[in-house]
């Protein structure tokens, strides 16, 4: 009976759990209960239809499992592509679709760190404040150093952009603490130097959402 293949699809969907898991806390981010649970669900899905139907592909299997739960963090990554080639009304649009697919808190914060960059960068700077402020407001959901050096960094540009100079240069130290040796810690770094908006470092997360 434990040979049956439902059951190496339940393997699959637990090693994934715990794969995804430890990634996570390789990169300092929270453990999201709702990939947990939502990987459970799917595994049992697939284990039931593999007990109908014994031929179901277990790769298939892993490639669903795959796009069901990684689906918010697929659409940034199309997004931030979008974004790339300064297509702004789909890279937002995109954004907007990403969070109405039930995301996890630290999807949501990376999906709102990304948009407000993208805002930065579509010459929005007063909508990439807010989007900024909400994103970072939050901090019970761990998003890793590296998300939130990108997040201080660039709403530290949207601070000074708006003309709230002193705040601005609180978030630079904030990007510079949470990450110190990153590529947003420098540019910061530069801009407390310059304390000129024509003469900042361009704003980015220079990595896609994963």
């Amino acid at each position: 009976m434990l040979d049956h293949p439902a059951f190496l699809i339940l393997a699959i969907g637990l090693l994934y759990i715990l794969g995804f898991g430890g990634l996570s806390l390789l990169r300092r981010q929270g453990l999201s209960t709702r990939f947990a649970v939502e990987s459970l669900i799917v595994s049992g899905l697939g284990a039931a239809v593999t007990f109908a139907f014994p031929g179901f592909p277990p790769l298939l299997f892993l490639v669903l499992l795959y796009l069901v739960t990684m689906r918010v963090r697929l659409l940034a990554d199309l997004a931030n592509a979008f974004l790339a080639r300064k297509n702004f009304p789909r890279a937002m649009a995109t954004y907007r679709a990403a969070l109405k697919l039930w995301p996890d808190a630290v999807s949501r914060q990376i999906v709102l760190i990304n948009r407000g960059v993208a805002e930065l960068r579509a010459a929005e700077p007063e909508t990439a404040y807010a989007t900024l402020t909400e994103a970072l407001g939050d901090q019970e959901f761990k998003i890793g150093a590296h998300y939130l050096s990108a997040g201080y960094y660039n709403l530290g540009l949207a601070a000074r952009r708006t003309g709230h100079e002193a705040e601005a240069v609180h978030h630079f130290n904030e990007a510079i603490d949470a990450l110190p040796h990153s590529i947003y810690a420098q540019a910061a770094r530069r801009a407390l130097q310059e304390h000129s908006p024509k003469q900042e470092p361009q704003s980015g997360t220079d990595e896609k959402t994963g």
